[in-house]
């Protein structure tokens, strides 16, 4: 901190560092007192000791902005007694990181603590590279869909962007700092991301974002880094189905080609030739056409990413690939393509869950045991239905094999590879890591492609994706080695801004936070929408439903209390087609804050309140 005084035409400066207090254990003051103590020896008291008292109370005013960035003045901090994974395969124990003013300044054993460092004692904790989302719509907006839209005329010709075609789009236009989603992925460590418009076929241009920063340009490290498009077509207009999305994708492509040539033709002869027009959709594909933007596709599916490499090979651009789920039935003609690769963070649920009763004597019991079945014959023969089942299950089995084990697959093809969070549900980010791991990939290779593979396919390698001097201050501690279940993110830094987690246990028995009760809840779709939800406890297992204001009810499914973070999902009905609906709110006493995702129809944020006159 500085401090500026002027008197008499007399400036007296004197800088002391102030450090935050955020727990004896980890955050400290460096030197505070003693400089303190020289400047009051030096200077009036009169002048010096009102601003000591504010220098003192600087850390009880910060501490009180709950999960914010700390950022004093100078931005110099210094991690210490720490386990540093520089990069997959290279660790250094016991080491000090040095950042200041958003920046790597010095890692190692012993290297010299600045005297104006705010010093985080992590003690047996590991620090990372802060991760990077190779695809995803963190902190983007939504636009609202407007109720009343006008009826497409000529519904083989409409507007463009009734069809999906938006390229010129950019995402900054849509970037919220304050999006919950920035807060939820960072809190697992990520710190950069690759944002895109939501949107069908065209949607826009992405943006490499830092998940932090005031302002949506605080965010934006990379502008207009890719066109974004998607094999989706529109509803009811041209382009509707994939064969025509993808005439239409030739078409544009082709006529920009065009216009550039003609364009180019009239700068070297402006006499010869009729002025061209402007066309912002054909201009949005100059920049790959000259090879300096690549496309971007989310491509899912197999028959998805073989259509995408038919458009690639045609029309000869540069090519990205994300959110891949079924990539492991082509991975060598991907590997041939040259094309980088985002594979999905999303897995298929393996979970069995039974619905488990306590009875008066304390035995838990399910469903199925509540009822006496005699028990088969040992020599009955299965019958066709039974064989057809067990068939059945076994293919799941074996696919989701094939999902959870694809990362491992892609290394050893030799396929360098990140991760994308577009459709995986933030909370299961972990456990899907964990999963693959179980399923062949390794711990460094399940690292590299959180931190050096991204960053070396984005194009950010000099300033990201490893621990080492010059580097950006992006890094994320955990209490034990981030792939270990019980670890937990301590803190991450996001160019050299400090953001601290919340380290309270969860406590599911302590009666403090109930989710138990009828909630009136609003949430605010397109059409806005409230209704009651249910939920009832049985000794920690739940069950509920959701109903909207005409009283139609839904069951509430995979119910989950973690302290005070609530998660549910339900399915509903829109236009004949069953949506799932996943929602994760926060409970603060009698009232919840959250989102309510569905699917590709966005997220949306839902808040309610309990009705204490009602009990169940």
């Amino acid at each position: 901190m500085t401090i500026t005084k002027s008197t008499n035409h007399t400036h007296f400066i004197s800088a002391f560092p102030v450090s935050v207090f955020c727990g004896a254990d980890e955050i400290t003051y460096f030197a505070c007192v003693d400089k303190i103590q020289f400047m009051t020896r030096r200077f009036s008291k009169k002048i010096i000791q009102p601003l000591a008292m504010i220098a003192l109370l600087l850390p009880q005013i910060i501490l009180a902005q709950d999960e914010k960035p700390i950022a004093p003045v100078g931005r110099t901090y210094a991690i210490t007694h720490v386990t540093i994974v520089q990069s997959p395969g290279r660790k250094i124990e016991q080491g000090i990181v040095v950042m200041k003013d958003g920046l790597i300044t010095a890692v190692g054993k012993g290297v010299p603590i600045p005297a104006e460092a705010i010093v985080i004692k992590a003690d047996s904790m590991y620090v990372y590279a802060g991760f990077i989302d190779g695809l995803s719509r963190t902190g983007v907006t939504k636009p609202k869909e407007e109720k009343d839209k006008e009826k497409v005329k000529d519904p083989g010709n409409p507007p463009a962007d009734r069809a999906g075609i938006t390229p010129q789009n950019d995402v900054r236009d849509f970037l919220n700092p304050a999006d919950k989603s920035v807060e939820d992925l960072r809190n697992l460590g990520f710190t950069t991301a690759q944002v895109v418009p939501y949107g069908n076929f065209l949607p826009g241009q992405s943006a490499i974002i830092l998940l932090g920063g005031k302002s949506p340009d605080d965010m934006v490290l990379v502008s207009k880094a890719a066109l974004y498009s998607e094999l989706t077509g529109a509803q009811n207009i041209y382009p509707t189905t994939i064969m025509a999305v993808m005439a239409k994708w030739r078409e544009l492509y082709k006529n920009a080609s065009q216009n550039k040539s003609y364009q180019s033709l009239y700068a070297s002869n402006r006499s010869a030739a009729s002025r061209p027009g402007s066309d912002r959709i054909l201009e949005a594909f100059y920049p790959v056409i000259d090879q300096k933007m690549p496309v971007l596709f989310k491509s899912e599916r197999v028959m998805e990413t073989q259509r995408v490499f038919t458009l690639k090979n045609e029309l000869n651009f540069s090519l990205m690939i994300a959110d891949v789920k079924e990539g492991w039935p082509i991975i060598n003609k991907i590997k041939s393509s040259g094309a980088k690769i985002f594979l999905s963070l999303d897995l298929p649920d393996d979970s069995k869950k039974e619905d488990k009763k306590e009875d008066k004597g304390g035995k838990k019991e399910t469903k199925k045991d509540s009822v006496k079945v005699e028990p088969p014959k040992k020599d009955k023969p299965k019958t066709a239905f039974d064989l057809e089942k067990d068939a059945l299950e076994k293919r799941k089995k074996e696919t989701i094999a094939l999902y959870t084990s694809q990362p491992s697959e892609f290394i050893k093809a030799g396929v360098p590879f990140g991760f994308s969070a577009m459709s995986a549900k933030t909370k299961d980010i972990p456990a899907n890591l964990r999963r693959m791991i179980a399923a062949g990939l390794t711990e460094d290779a399940a690292l590299a492609a959180l931190t050096t593979s991204p960053a070396q396919l984005l194009g950010l390698s000099d300033r990201m994706g490893t621990i080492d001097n010059g580097k950006m201050a992006n890094l994320v501690i955990s209490d034990k080695p981030y792939f270990n279940e019980k670890a937990k993110v301590r803190y991450v830094f996001v160019d050299g801004n400090l953001y601290k987690m919340e380290t309270k246990e969860a406590n599911k028995s302590d009666g403090k936070t109930s989710a138990k009760g009828t909630w009136s809840y609003t949430i605010e779709t397109p059409q806005g929408g409230s209704g009651k939800i249910v939920i009832k406890d049985d000794n920690g297992s739940f069950s509920g439903t959701i109903s909207d204001s005409t009283g139609k009810e839904n069951e509430l499914k995979n119910i989950s209390l973690d302290g005070s973070s609530l998660s549910f999902s339900y399915e509903t009905n829109v236009g004949g087609n069953s949506i799932k609906v996943d929602v994760t709110v926060k409970i603060d006493g009698d009232s919840f804050e959250g989102n309510a995702t569905a699917g590709k129809f966005g997220s949306y944020p839902i808040k309610a309140s309990r009705d204490p006159k009602i009990k169940i």
